[in-house]
C-alpha cells in the first residue's frame, strides 16, 4: 500500500526502508505521509520490538525534496515542517527502538532523521552534513536534532559551514554509534537490533520513554522521575520473572508486560 517506502518484519524486527532512491530518497511530502502512517501502526504492534530505518539504493537521504519547495506560500511549507515534525516526533515516541542504518549521504533532513533516531549503524563511505547554508535555506529544523546529538559547537560549525563531516567524525562527535564496512552494514544493524529485541518489549518501552523523559532535566527532576519510574518497573511481572530467572540461573520468557 506504500509507494515511496518499503515496510515489512523478520521476527520481531520490523525492518522500514526509504524507497525512492532515484531522488536520494528525499523526503516528499507523500514519503512523509507513509512514514507518519507506518510509524502509527508500528506504535501499537506488540510483535514488533525494535525498528531498522533504512534507505534504497546508494545514500541514506538527501533532505527534503526542495522541487516541492519552490513558489509556493507560508501556509503550504508550514504543512510540509508540521507533517515532517511530527514524523520525526513519532520516532521518539513510538515504544521500539529505532536504529537508522546509514549509506553514502545523509544530509538536510537526511541527517536529522538519522541523528533522531535513537541508534545509528553507518558505513564507512557515510557522510553527513547540514548544508542549507549554502543554498539560502538554513537548516533550522536539523539543527534541533544535530545540537541534541552532538552540543553545540560542533552543531554550529556543521550548521555555519554546511560541510561533510565522514563516519569516523560523526562516531567521533556522538553522532552515530558504529562505523562498518559497507558489505557488513546490513549485518551489523540486525545484530544490534537483535540484541535489543532479546529483552522485554515492555521493558524496552519503559526505557525509552525514561530516557528520552530525563534527558534534559535538571539533574534533581531527572533522578526524581528516575527512581518513581523504576519502582514501578519493578512491580512488572516482566521485571519480577527476570530478576528471578537471573537468580536461578536460567532464561527468562518474557509476557511483555
Amino acid at each position: 500500500m506504500y509507494e515511496e517506502i518499503q515496510y515489512s518484519q523478520k521476527g520481531p524486527i520490523g525492518l522500514l526502508t526509504l524507497n525512492k532512491p532515484d531522488k536520494i530518497n528525499a523526503l516528499s511530502k507523500k514519503m512523509i505521509a507513509e512514514m507518519v502512517h507506518a510509524f502509527t501502526d508500528i506504535a501499537t504492534n506488540e510483535s514488533i520490538k525494535v525498528i531498522i530505518l533504512k534507505a534504497a539504493g546508494h545514500h541514506f537521504c538527501a533532505g527534503h525534496d526542495l522541487s516541492e519547495m519552490l513558489d509556493q506560500g507560508v501556509k503550504e511549507y508550514k504543512f510540509i515542517f508540521d507533517q515532517c515534525t511530527r514524523m520525526m516526533q513519532m520516532i521518539h515516541e513510538i515504544p521500539q527502538p529505532v536504529i537508522a542504518q546509514v549509506q553514502g549521504i545523509a544530509t538536510a533532513a537526511g541527517c536529522q532523521l538519522a541523528a533522531w533516531c535513537d541508534l545509528v549503524v553507518a558505513e564507512e563511505g557515510a557522510r553527513f552534513a547540514t548544508p542549507g547554508v549554502k543554498i539560502g535555506l538554513f537548516c533550522t529544523t536539523p539543527m534541533v536534532a544535530i545540537t541534541r546529538a552532538i552540543g553545540r559547537k560542533a552543531a554550529m560549525e556543521m550548521l555555519l559551514t554546511g560541510r561533510y563531516i565522514d563516519a569516523w567524525e560523526a562516531k567521533a562527535l556522538g553522532l552515530i554509534n558504529k562505523v562498518v564496512p559497507l558489505e557488513e552494514l546490513d549485518k551489523e544493524a540486525q545484530k544490534l537490533a537483535g540484541q535489543i529485541a532479546e529483552a522485554s518489549r515492555f521493558v524496552l518501552a519503559i526505557g525509552k520513554q525514561g530516557f528520552y523523559a530525563q534527558a534534559d532535566q535538571m539533574d534533581d527532576n531527572a533522578m526524581h522521575y528516575a527512581k518513581h519510574t523504576i519502582a514501578l518497573n519493578l512491580t512488572a511481572e516482566d521485571a519480577q520473572h527476570g530478576i528471578r530467572a537471573f537468580l536461578e540461573k536460567k532464561t527468562p520468557e518474557w509476557k511483555n508486560r
